[in-house]
C-alpha cells in the first residue's frame, strides 16, 4: 500500500554535503528530506518508508541568503551538573559563538511525494533507526499498538488517520529544521496539478544514510534524474551506490 503527501513551504535547503559550510541546496528535494517528512507524521520501529517518487509541482527558484549561526553544539548536562557538583556553568554564549553564513536556498518550493513503508518484524528492529524517538499520540493509542495483534493494516491507518487530520509528532521541515513546511494527504488517481515541464540530469545526490552501523551511518547517493518534473526513487529500479 502506498500514500502521497503533497508538501509546501516558503523556503527549504536540501544541503549538498560538499558545499556545508556556505550551505547550497540541491535542486529539488533529496529522498531522505522526504523520508523524514512521513516520519514526522508516523515513525515506529515496526515499519521503515520507501519514497518511490517526487514531483516537482513549483518551478525551482532560488535565493541566496546570509544569515546568522551559531557554530557550536549545545550539550546537555552532566550528572554532576545534575548532582550540584560540577562548577562549570551549562550551556554557553550565544555572542561567542555566532558566525555569518552565506547561503544558497531554494524559495516557494512544493512537492509531491510517492511513498511506501515495509512492515519488520519483531527480530529484526534492532536494525531500524531513526532521527526521532518513538512517540505515541496518547496511553490509549500506546495500550492499543504495542503487542497488541500487531500487524501491517494497523499502522497503515494509523498513518492514514493522522496524515489526514495534519497531525505530526514534530512539525516537518524541509531541510532545515527552519524551514517548516505544510503537508496533506492526496489521492493520486484524482485530478491534481500537473509536475513543472523541465527534464534535467542532477548529477548525483544524497539518496539516504545506511543506518546498519548506527554509530557510523554512511552516505549513499543515486543519478538524480528530472524527467517532465518528476524524479524516479524507486530503489528497485535506481542504482544506488554507497
Amino acid at each position: 500500500m502506498s500514500w502521497c503527501l503533497e508538501v509546501w513551504g516558503d523556503y527549504a535547503c536540501f544541503t549538498r554535503p560538499e558545499m556545508k559550510v556556505e550551505r547550497v541546496s540541491y535542486d529539488v528535494m533529496t529522498p531522505s528530506a522526504a523520508r523524514a517528512i512521513y516520519e514526522a507524521i508516523l515513525w515506529k520501529p515496526a515499519i521503515r518508508w520507501h519514497i518511490t517518487r517526487i514531483d516537482v509541482l513549483e518551478p525551482i527558484k532560488w535565493i541566496s541568503v546570509r544569515r546568522n549561526e551559531v557554530g557550536k553544539i549545545f550539550t546537555g548536562p552532566t550528572q554532576a551538573h545534575l548532582d550540584g557538583r560540577s562548577g562549570d556553568p551549562m550551556g554557553f554564549a550565544v555572542e561567542d559563538y555566532r558566525q555569518q553564513r552565506a547561503g544558497l536556498f531554494l524559495r516557494d518550493v512544493r512537492y509531491r511525494i510517492h511513498a511506501w513503508f515495509e512492515f519488520i518484524p519483531q527480530e529484526k528492529r534492532i536494525r531500524n533507526k531513526s532521527v526521532t524517538p518513538e512517540f505515541w499520540a496518547d496511553s490509549e493509542e500506546a495500550s492499543q499498538f504495542v503487542n497488541a495483534n500487531e500487524n501491517e493494516g494497523k499502522y497503515a491507518a494509523m498513518f492514514e488517520r493522522r496524515a489526514r487530520k495534519g497531525q505530526c509528532f514534530h512539525r516537518p521541515y524541509l531541510g532545515c529544521r527552519e524551514f517548516a513546511c505544510d503537508f496533506k494527504l492526496v489521492d493520486p488517481s484524482h485530478d491534481l496539478p500537473p509536475s513543472i515541464e523541465k527534464t534535467d540530469d542532477l548529477g548525483w545526490m544524497l539518496y539516504d544514510l545506511n543506518f546498519e552501523d548506527p554509530q557510523d551511518p554512511q552516505p549513499m547517493f543515486f543519478r538524480a534524474l528530472l524527467e517532465n518534473g518528476t524524479i524516479n526513487t524507486d530503489r528497485n529500479s535506481v542504482e544506488v551506490r554507497g
